[in-house]
């Protein structure tokens, strides 16, 4: 038994899913299953029961999870310990981002830190913002960059690192701009939509509500990267963002035919109740440091996340 076994009982005890786990983790599902099975075989206990609701905790289960839970948060405490003694910062960090989140402030912070700290060991989970946000609250997270949402955040510590517009855009030459979009000639039109996690997804809902709008066709995707790109093909409307260089000088590629959300913010945030800890404390210098940087132009300021 090791300390990762009891890692992935707490998360799928916490999740109730063999495949949420296996994506907080960014582990395979077929691994986590693995792991599990592994563990109930040197306990020789059950852990779990198999149901179609999902995986539910065992009576001995149940028994075991709060010792579970303590020695993998003590486990974490060593290394953060042994990393003060030693001056530097080390162990596993997990931090979330936006699934397309570029070659820009997010790039740039990982190259800062695999520099800085090379003893550092970085776990990247592209997610939604959403789920950003509930990784930090239940610590599966250490630190996450996330689009602002509207949810009441005062739990977390967060700093703005980068922000963007929100557009209803068509494909080039398609429909006549102008000031007043002709909603009853956009329904007709194919829409592209965002999964309701990201942010685009939820204002594209909006605007339909808005101005009763029923769509003869929706495309859905899970990207909200993927949306521009079909856009830019010709493939249908849909929303986008845009940096503040692209609304000023409008993209070759597609025509921005509506304003939808002027700025929206990205956000690079942790939980305030672990402001002590020292790697979020010292990952989090790097935050300040590198936006400092970019506020010199050192750096390229470039990052949309869903």
């Amino acid at each position: 038994m090791d300390i990762q076994q009891l890692r992935v009982f707490v998360t799928v005890a916490k999740h109730g899913s063999i495949t949420r786990a296996s994506d907080i983790l960014c582990r395979s599902q077929p691994s986590v299953s693995a792991q599990i099975k592994s563990l109930e075989t040197t306990l020789g206990i059950t852990l779990f029961e198999r149901t179609s609701r999902g995986m539910v905790v065992t009576q001995g289960g149940e028994r075991l999870l709060d010792e579970a839970i303590s020695l993998v948060d003590r486990h974490k405490q060593f290394m953060q310990e042994a990393s003060r003694l030693k001056g530097s910062v080390s162990g596993l960090f997990a931090m979330g981002a936006g699934r397309h989140s570029g070659n820009g402030f997010v790039s740039s912070f990982l190259h800062l830190v695999s520099e800085r700290f090379p003893e550092l060991e970085i776990e990247l989970k592209h997610l939604a913002s959403a789920q950003v946000i509930e990784g930090l609250r239940d610590q599966s997270l250490d630190m996450g960059f996330f689009t602002e949402t509207e949810s009441d955040t005062s739990d977390l510590t967060l700093v703005e690192v980068a922000s963007f517009g929100i557009y209803l855009a068509a494909p080039r030459g398609m429909i006549r701009c102008s000031e007043t979009p002709d909603w009853a000639r956009l329904q007709d039109q194919i829409w592209i939509v965002s999964s309701h996690d990201g942010c685009c997804g939820r204002w594209a809902n909006a605007l339909m509500e808005q101005h009763d709008i029923r769509p003869r066709r929706v495309i859905k995707v899970d990207d909200e990267a993927v949306t521009r790109t079909l856009v830019a093909s010709g493939a249908g409307v849909g929303l986008v963002h845009v940096s503040g260089d692209e609304a000023l000088t409008p993209p070759d590629d597609i025509d921005l035919l509506h304003r939808v959300r002027k700025t929206a913010r990205i956000m690079c945030g942790y939980l305030e109740a672990r402001s002590d800890d020292p790697s979020i404390r010292a990952v989090d210098e790097l935050v300040l440091d590198l936006l400092k940087s970019q506020q010199k132009g050192e750096t390229p300021s470039l990052l949309q996340l869903a």
